[in-house]
């Protein structure tokens, strides 16, 4: 996999954990949408955050629709080391490594690579009721934990960021979230929006 867009320059798109926690250096860092991508609960977990017996779900991006994440540009010295980290992080079992096309909130275009579902593979859920979504956030639990604390955790985070996510936000009040005041927490997907039309 190459590591550099059309202009040199390496970025790598964040839609969940990474938007938080990146785990590598980073020259730069913003919020931007992907398009054609969607960030979903679309994976069974077997041992993350659940069991064979009672699978757990964790995010994937998966095609269809829009996201917004962090975009984060990588300086040239640091750009082998943190690909390799994100392929030892993410893993290409179950996610596909795919160049991506992002619009950054400055209104830039850059390139990206970011960790797709497999949709061929085994544990993907695609897209299940929300019924059946909010039963396995309660009932599954695994080496990392609950999959209701991933899905409450992930909701917490997002909106600290400015990202509400309308599925996550439906199932962490159900999982005991007290509802959030939307219009208390920054909006950065309305600020992506604003910045690039």
């Amino acid at each position: 996999m190459s590591v550099k867009d059309d202009n040199g320059d390496f970025w790598v798109f964040g839609y969940g954990s990474l938007m938080w926690r990146p785990g590598f250096p980073h020259a730069e860092r913003h919020a931007a949408r992907l398009s054609g991508y969607h960030r979903s609960l679309c994976l069974y977990s077997h041992s993350y955050r659940g069991t064979p017996q009672r699978p757990g779900l964790v995010l994937g991006l998966d095609r269809g629709g829009s996201c917004v994440g962090v975009a984060f540009r990588i300086e040239p010295d640091d750009r082998e080391a943190t690909l390799a980290y994100l392929f030892w992080r993410e893993g290409t079992e179950e996610y596909e490594p795919t160049y991506v096309g992002l619009r950054l909130i400055d209104g830039r275009r850059v390139t990206a690579p970011a960790f797709v579902v497999k949709r061929t593979h085994a544990h993907y859920a695609g897209k299940l009721p929300q019924q059946e979504l909010l039963a396995h956030a309660r009932e599954a639990q695994g080496d990392k934990g609950s999959c209701r604390d991933y899905v409450v955790s992930t909701h917490a985070h997002l909106l600290s960021l400015g990202v509400r996510d309308a599925h996550l936000a439906w199932l962490a009040e159900r999982l005991g979230m007290r509802a959030e005041a939307g219009a208390h927490h920054h909006n950065m997907a309305r600020d992506v929006e604003t910045a690039i039309h």
